[in-house]
């Protein structure tokens, strides 16, 4: 076997119990708003107050669809129809007001649609006010609240929840710590093809010193959650395939993924094509490619991400010169301007057809919701 690359291990994606969104834009509507004269039927119909045309409109906003891109007339189309009822719009915009798109940032307002979506059923509405409850954003915390109402999503067939649950027997939140409990919420979550439960059965099964390991199944959970969008999953798999060969993947399946993985910002994924470059693994010895991976890591990663690399920047320097280094750090600088958004997920082609593409930012502000980044359909 060949000397492993790097060794540690990340944290269970869904640790950090982040709100979950919607974005429901009916395909069958959507389909016919192309042009400028549907744009302007499913406006008529929007402002006569059909809900399936201020969802569409509020969509097409959102995405840029035939109209310029403008989160806060999204925002004004979604809470026209969760004004009207629907529990799928009252969710969403319940989001926009906790993250704060196309809107100012609200937790009580995003409270009272979560709780109107949650009365009336919706499942992921659920889960956002279990982590209302459990945070205590804008209410008290309340554990037991948090565990009742992810139990009642996951009833209702929210992987989502599964694996929230299982984070909490995992890590002892709002209940005792039991990891044999978690691992079962974990596999009741990945039957629900909940991408956050491959992923961390994934990590169970490769880096948990405490889990008996299986390689050929942790490869399996980890393309699960890395082809759903799941950018912790990306790195993790890339890693691994290079760690072990005899899993007798295409070679160039594990850059590409550890490249797409640093496109969306993981800083560590651009510390393990840095490595490659640097030591020739998979490609040609290239110490200037191998420096501005490791400058584009400490520009993401910060103080952690230079003391891994530090010393290999250094010594890279010292073999390129200061006229390379400025050039290589010119690049690097340039490279990070535009990708200076750290995605938890990329979603291609969502969960359904009816959902749009989009992105999913890591949370930087507390609030415990991403940015939603509309993306180019494909």
């Amino acid at each position: 076997m060949m000397p492993t690359v790097w060794k540690y291990s990340y944290r269970f994606g869904a640790s950090a119990f982040l709100f979950v969104y919607t974005l429901w834009v009916p395909m069958s509507a959507r389909a016919d708003a192309g042009t400028a004269e549907d744009l302007t039927q499913v406006r008529t119909l929007a402002e006569r107050g059909s809900i399936r045309d201020e969802i569409v409109l509020a969509g097409d906003y959102f995405m840029g669809k035939g109209v310029k891109q403008d989160p806060k007339m999204a925002a004004y189309w979604y809470e026209k129809a969760a004004g009207h009822g629907n529990p799928e719009a009252q969710n969403q915009i319940g989001y926009f007001y906790q993250a704060g798109i196309g809107v100012p940032q609200d937790s009580k307002r995003a409270l009272h649609w979560y709780q109107l979506s949650a009365s009336s059923g919706f499942a992921k509405a659920k889960v956002n006010l279990a982590i209302v409850y459990l945070h205590g954003t804008g209410v008290p915390k309340n554990g037991d609240l948090a565990v009742q109402l992810l139990t009642q999503a996951f009833q209702q067939g929210n992987g989502t929840a599964a694996t929230y649950l299982g984070d909490f027997y995992y890590f002892g939140v709002a209940v005792k710590e039991d990891k044999i409990v978690a691992e079962r919420w974990f596999e009741s979550a990945l039957k629900l093809h909940d991408p956050l439960a491959a992923y961390n059965l994934g990590s169970l099964y490769s880096v948990n010193a405490e889990h008996p390991h299986d390689i050929p199944k942790a490869s399996e959970l980890l393309r699960q959650a890395a082809d759903a969008g799941y950018v912790p999953a990306m790195h993790s798999l890339g890693l691994l395939l290079i760690n072990h060969p005899e899993l007798k993947q295409d070679p160039q399946q594990s850059r590409t993924l550890l490249e797409t993985a640093a496109n969306a910002g993981s800083w560590k994924s651009s510390i393990v094509l840095g490595i490659l470059a640097r030591d020739g693994r998979g490609v040609p010895v290239d110490n200037k490619a191998a420096y501005i991976h490791f400058r584009v890591a400490v520009l993401r990663g910060g103080a952690e991400a230079n003391r891994l690399v530090k010393r290999d920047i250094d010594v890279l320097a010292a073999k390129m010169g200061a006229d390379e280094c400025r050039t290589a750090d010119s690049a690097a600088n340039e490279w990070f301007e535009h990708h200076s958004l750290a995605f938890a997920f990329v979603y291609k082609d969502g969960t359904k057809r009816d959902f749009p593409a989009a992105a999913l930012t890591y949370p930087t502000d507390g609030s415990f919701a991403g940015q939603l980044v509309p993306l180019a359909s494909s």
